[in-house]
């Protein structure tokens, strides 16, 4: 359903939200190693990310990446999909058709329909806050 890139952007996002709360800044090296993707590939989605005002670069030896803990209620899911694959996700045909429409409705466009706005009512309504606390508590994992 995400890219590559864009799953890649919101594990990247929670871990470095977990990190914030512990007051520690976190390089693209160990960004990439805990999510389990590339090195180059994690840079760029970092800078997209930045480019955003989703995560904060703090340049710098002793620099890395940060998300404000004051900020981490109001960043939403959305925000990241949005930043990464655009909103495509909520538009797109089920099936992949350039010309699927309420007038020329593809073999699954109303089921996909409801599906879509479950998904982009989830993105909207799920903070990283809220994610970094479950995995902080250990209600979930970002890495098995």
């Amino acid at each position: 359903m995400f890219s590559k890139a864009c799953e890649y952007g919101i594990k990247a996002s929670i871990f470095i939200a977990i990190n914030s709360y512990k007051g520690k800044l976190v390089s693209p090296k160990e960004i990439a190693k805990e999510i389990d993707s590339p090195q180059a590939f994690t840079a760029k989605i970092l800078q997209d990310l930045v480019r955003h005002n989703i995560i904060n670069s703090i340049k710098g030896a002793y620099g890395g990446f940060e998300i404000r803990k004051e900020e981490l209620a109001s960043i939403k899911l959305s925000q990241i999909v949005n930043a990464i694959d655009g909103d495509n996700i909520y538009n797109g045909c089920g099936l992949g058709l350039n010309n699927c429409s309420e007038e020329h409705p593809c073999p699954v466009h109303e089921k996909f329909k409801s599906i879509r706005d479950n998904l982009k009512y989830m993105l909207e309504n799920t903070n990283l806050e809220e994610l970094a606390l479950d995995i902080k508590s250990g209600a979930s994992f970002l890495k098995v």
